[in-house]
């Protein structure tokens, strides 16, 4: 694609290091997303580095970078950043080494622990120093229960602290989506009537250690969710993309507030070494490539074009609602905006 005999920039050209998360990008359960393998070691293959944040905290990066080299993947240990490495580093300010820690959670989370030189139980009446929950598939209500014994007061009454390494609601797996670890965090909070600190995504920490590690000038971050990727890839002052391949549809990108819009919107990562088409807005129309949309001062929103393909139009139709300052519920959207033709795992 070009325009006045210039090709358009795509999503990588400047970029020298790529950081990905994976679940919903990389992978859904041990199988890998269409494309991402492939996609990835091209941008390695083209002198970049490649690297992973993630919020799964129910593995070690030891066995994430095993489990990625067993899909095709050029990826050690280092390569991988996680929320239990970022949530210990937080308990670091909290509590002193050597202290003991009730962990909710899978290995990722003790091993982090352990090599930070801390205890762990499983016990409440082990009085532990701290909480520290992380997802794990394995995590029962036995667990959560020892949670909230440990954490029954508040920490502003001299209650301990509670540290959870993410808040995601919902993780895709190979059979569908299925709850995360916010969903667990959220069922201690009922609990005991308090909030735990987050550690990792979309806190901007975790993104931030991840530009440091790699030495990062100027770093891509790519993700499938809008609350947590793309929200915390913008906290970090970094540009990012959302794939339409796990999480978030076309109608979460159209409501999408200020504060997680991507910078590039791709159906699949074969798109980040295509041109990304121009954003273009005169007189309330917004057109990318051949799709076209007009908004008014009212609620409907008119297709003047949709384009050749249902990605530029969402493109479009997105950019046509954020330039409004409005609220999605403020518009009348027509169907064909929110259809929903992305490869999903």
């Amino acid at each position: 694609m070009a325009l006045f005999g210039k090709k358009l920039p795509t999503p990588l050209d400047g970029v020298d290091v790529v950081l990905a998360d994976l679940d919903g990008v990389v992978y859904a359960g041990p199988g890998a997303i269409p494309h991402a393998v492939e996609s990835l070691n091209r941008a390695e293959s083209e002198g970049r580095k490649i690297g992973f944040i993630t919020n799964n905290a129910s593995r070690t990066d030891a066995s994430v970078a095993q489990h990625l080299a067993e899909l095709g993947l050029h990826t050690v240990a280092d390569d991988i950043v996680t929320s239990p490495q970022a949530a210990v580093t937080l308990l670091a300010q909290k509590v002193p080494t050597g202290s003991t820690i009730l962990v909710v959670g899978g290995e990722g989370l003790v091993t982090e622990l352990e090599k930070a030189g801390y205890v762990v139980t499983r016990s409440a009446e082990d009085s532990p120093a701290a909480v520290l929950q992380g997802f794990n598939p394995d995590v029962a209500w036995t667990d959560l229960a020892e949670a909230a014994y440990a954490l029954k007061t508040p920490e502003e009454e001299g209650g301990i602290p509670w540290i959870a390494t993410n808040t995601d609601w919902t993780i895709p797996r190979e059979r569908g989506i299925a709850p995360g670890n916010g969903t667990l965090v959220s069922a201690v909070h009922t609990a005991v009537g308090r909030l735990a600190t987050v550690a990792g995504k979309p806190e901007a920490p975790i993104f931030h250690a991840a530009t440091k590690r790699f030495g990062a000038q100027k770093p891509l971050f790519i993700g499938d969710r809008l609350d947590t990727d793309i929200q915390g890839a913008q906290a970090a002052g970094m540009e990012s993309v959302l794939v339409l391949t796990g999480i978030d549809r076309p109608k979460q990108v159209l409501a999408a507030p200020p504060h997680s819009r991507p910078t590039y919107i791709v159906g699949d990562l074969r798109d980040l070494f295509e041109p990304y088409p121009e954003i273009k807005q005169k007189n309330r129309v917004t057109t990318v490539g051949s799709a076209k949309i007009r908004t008014s001062d009212g609620p409907e929103i008119e297709i003047l074009s949709e384009g050749d393909n249902q990605l530029d139009l969402l493109r479009a139709a997105a950019h046509a609602i954020w330039s409004t300052d409005r609220a999605i519920f403020g518009f009348h959207v027509p169907e064909i905006l929110y259809r929903d033709t992305f490869h999903r795992q």
